[in-house]
Parts: C-alpha cells; sequence; structure tokens
C-alpha cells in the first residue's frame, strides 16, 4: 500500500511539472511567434496541456514524448489518443508538428523532442516511449541524427522505446527513409525499435492524422511490440 501512494504521488508530480513546463511553452511561443504561427503554435501548446493533463492506467510509470499522433490532434477526447492503449501508468508530453530534429516545427526547436525531454521526465519513468519522424520527413539525416542523439543525452540511463512513423498516405513516399534512419539510430543507441510502417490504419480526410480507430490499432500494435520484446 506504501509503494502504490509513492507511486501514486510521483504521478501527479510528474503531471503536474509536465503542466507546468507546457504552461512556460505556451509563453515563450506567444512571444516568439506572430501572426497566424503564433496562433497555430498556442493551439498546438494548449492541446499539449490538455493531453498533459490526462494520466491513463495503472502499474509501472511510462511518459510517452511525441508528435501530435501523441497529443490527440483531431479526436473529440484527447485522453483516448494511442498512448492510452498502453500498458502502465501512462504519461504523454505530446506537441502537434514535432519531431527529432530541431527544425520539424515551424514552433521553433523549443518543442522539439529533445528540448522537451528533461523537464517532461521530471523525477524520472520506468519506461519512456518515443513517437514521431512523420514531422522529419522534410529534414536532413544529419538533422534528425543531431536531433536523436541530443534527445539520447537527455534520456541517459532510461529504458527507452522508440516508435517509428506510420505509412500516413499525405507523406507516405518520404517515410521509408525516416524509418531505416530511426531503426538505425534506435539500435546504436541500444534502444528498442518499433516500426510501424507496415500497419493498416484508418486516418482522418487529412490522410496525416489518425481516425479514433486508427488510434486504438496504433497503441495496440505498439503495446504488443513493447511486451513481446520484454522492455
Amino acid at each position: 500500500m506504501l509503494l502504490a501512494r509513492r507511486s501514486s504521488a510521483r504521478s501527479i508530480a510528474l503531471a503536474a511539472c509536465l503542466l507546468l513546463v507546457i504552461g512556460v511553452l505556451v509563453l515563450q511561443l506567444a512571444e516568439r511567434a506572430r501572426g497566424s504561427d503564433a496562433s497555430r503554435c498556442e493551439r498546438f501548446a494548449a492541446g499539449s496541456a490538455e493531453r498533459a493533463a490526462v494520466v491513463t492506467g495503472e502499474g509501472r510509470d511510462v511518459l510517452v514524448i511525441g508528435d501530435s499522433w501523441s497529443a490527440g490532434l483531431g479526436l473529440d477526447e484527447v485522453g483516448t489518443s494511442w498512448p492510452s492503449r498502453l500498458e502502465g501508468r501512462v504519461r504523454v508530453a505530446g506537441f502537434s508538428g514535432s519531431g527529432f530534429s530541431s527544425g520539424a516545427s515551424a514552433c521553433g526547436p523549443q518543442v522539439s523532442f529533445a528540448a522537451r525531454a528533461s523537464a517532461a521526465l521530471g523525477a524520472g519513468a520506468d519506461l519512456v516511449v518515443v513517437e514521431g519522424g512523420l514531422n522529419d520527413v522534410d529534414q536532413t539525416d544529419a538533422a534528425i541524427r543531431s536531433g536523436f542523439e541530443r534527445l539520447m543525452r537527455r534520456l541517459e540511463g532510461q529504458r527507452v522505446v522508440v516508435v517509428g512513423p506510420a505509412t500516413a498516405p499525405s507523406r507516405a513516399g518520404r517515410v521509408p527513409r525516416v524509418d531505416r534512419l530511426l531503426a538505425d539510430l534506435a539500435e546504436q543507441h541500444a534502444a528498442a525499435y518499433v516500426p510501424t510502417s507496415g500497419l493498416a490504419l484508418d486516418y482522418l480526410e487529412d490522410r496525416l492524422h489518425l481516425t479514433p480507430e486508427g488510434h486504438r490499432a496504433f497503441g495496440d500494435a505498439v503495446a504488443a511490440a513493447i511486451a513481446a520484446a520484454g522492455v
């Protein structure tokens, strides 16, 4: 019972930390962006905060760092985005448009996975799952590699699973290069890699984001891969 209380208290503290960090991001983005980019980034920051406030499941502490798929962009209930299908007490640090490379997002390098990782991690987690790549398809190999290596330095000592990009119809032709590169980088850094490019998923009309059914299928596939890898 004491261990359960400590774990619950840690999860609450970490979730509060996530919300604080996202609040700071909102202010930074409002100051640095202008016009339509500013309002778009502010919407993404608000969506990030909304998703961070939802902690799902019970068990070991799992932190998911990701993009719009993790944040639940396009869903009526963001708390049902794919990480909710994972085993454990799951917290999500998702930011729409972000990626491994610092130039993936028009909202600036401060929303890249590496830039957000340390604060999102807070006091720690039993497992860190990093999902992305679709926003890196127009970035160079060098930029993706640099961002990945910065991320892994931030996550040193953590158990890490990297979830690669699915073949979203609007970006399908550019996914294979990023998928191969992320798989190689994960192997080099002793992180488990979950390829998802072969999954048949349901997409919204934008041909980029998942429907509720797509999120369930994606989350279940990732959960099964993590269990099979014994991570």
